[in-house]
């Protein structure tokens, strides 16, 4: 089969690769849409540690089973399907309570990181085991079966995050995460939902899906705002979708006393925390990684366009494009949101 393979850092190429073998639970699925995540840009360059090369990347991924391993019973060939970006063992402490992003034993598709490596979609076929995969309906295009996975993490956050009908939300970063946030809290019963980020066109794009204000912060003292538009207390619950300091403190600033802050960015490793401020206003502080069983939910929030994806997908491209899109979004095109790579699908 052809993939896309990571042969040494900022190095792609488009080349023959082994297809990949098919264990009795697993299904082989020919790959037609595998969107390119911000990780993988941050794992292009080898600053994550987690791209190791010569690795096939690619987790965001949907296409149609070719082929089921001996011990398969959910699913037949013909089978339009998406799975979990996590391979999840379903047999460790977490699994068994349902905490499947938290499995001890969990591997990531398009991920080596030294412990593994584990090829992931960026090719014609992939291999995965059928409890992570998930049918989808016959008229649900792949390019937007491909963001299933983007829209669970919002999902998830949403989830987390204690809400009661009629809250305010502050939604810190209106990337492509953080727009599908805005849409997943909005639908969680918040009332009021104030995007902020630093770039106006962004901004603008959280009011089209479902924002009700969009503060951008280099123009206005943003936590000043969010106590006007809520009688001066501040808003109920806040949800930070970057992983820096900097916006990290908006978010904290931003909720009232006994308010609660969940955190979605990771671009960080380490960032400082207020203390003080979040013990003497006794706030709530969530953490949030990736999706727990919430893609049936997310399959029927988009197909019913509760949640709206296609303005999010600046492209859709080739295998054989693949390479100079990853160099132009490392460059930091601007604009750009979601590039779906088909590997399957011919210039």
């Amino acid at each position: 089969m052809k993939a896309m393979l990571l042969t040494e850092y900022k190095n792609l190429e488009v080349t023959e690769f082994d297809d990949p073998t098919v264990g009795p639970k697993d299904l082989l699925i020919q790959v037609r849409a595998c969107g390119i995540c911000g990780s993988d840009i941050h794992g292009y360059d080898g600053s994550t540690g987690r791209r190791i090369p010569p690795l096939v990347m690619g987790h965001e991924a949907a296409g149609v089973v070719t082929e089921v391993g001996s011990e398969v019973t959910d699913f037949k060939v013909g089978d339009h399907v998406t799975f979990d970006s996590t391979v999840s063992c379903g047999e460790c402490f977490h699994c068994r309570r349902g905490e499947i992003n938290l499995c001890d034993n969990r591997m990531v598709l398009g991920v080596s990181c030294g412990e593994y490596r584990r090829h992931g979609a960026f090719a014609e076929k992939v291999a995965v085991p059928q409890h992570i995969c998930y049918r989808l309906p016959e008229e649900m295009p792949f390019e937007h079966a491909a963001m299933i996975e983007a829209v669970s993490v919002a999902v998830h956050a949403a989830n987390r995050t204690p809400v009661v009908l009629g809250d305010t939300a502050v939604v810190v970063g209106s990337g492509m995460i953080g727009l599908l946030t805005i849409q997943a809290i909005k639908l969680a019963g918040c009332s009021k939902v104030i995007a902020v980020d630093l770039d106006q066109d962004r901004l603008d794009a959280a009011l089209e899906l479902g924002a009700d204000y969009g503060l951008n912060a280099k123009e206005v003292d943003v936590v000043a705002e969010v106590k006007k538009l809520t009688n001066g207390r501040g808003a109920d619950v806040a949800l930070e979708v970057v992983g820096a300091t900097a916006t990290i403190n908006t978010a904290v600033e931003s909720v009232r006393k006994g308010g609660s802050v969940t955190l979605v960015g990771n671009l960080s490793p380490r960032v400082e925390m207020p203390l003080q401020a979040i013990v003497t206003r006794e706030l709530n502080v969530f953490g949030t990684c990736a999706s727990s069983g919430e893609y049936p939910a997310c399959i029927d929030l988009m197909n019913s366009g509760a949640i709206k994806v296609e303005p999010l997908i600046t492209a859709k491209a080739t295998l054989d494009e693949g390479p100079e899109w990853f160099k132009r979004l490392y460059a930091g095109e601007k604009g750009a949101m979601k590039v779906i790579i088909q590997p399957t699908v011919s210039a």
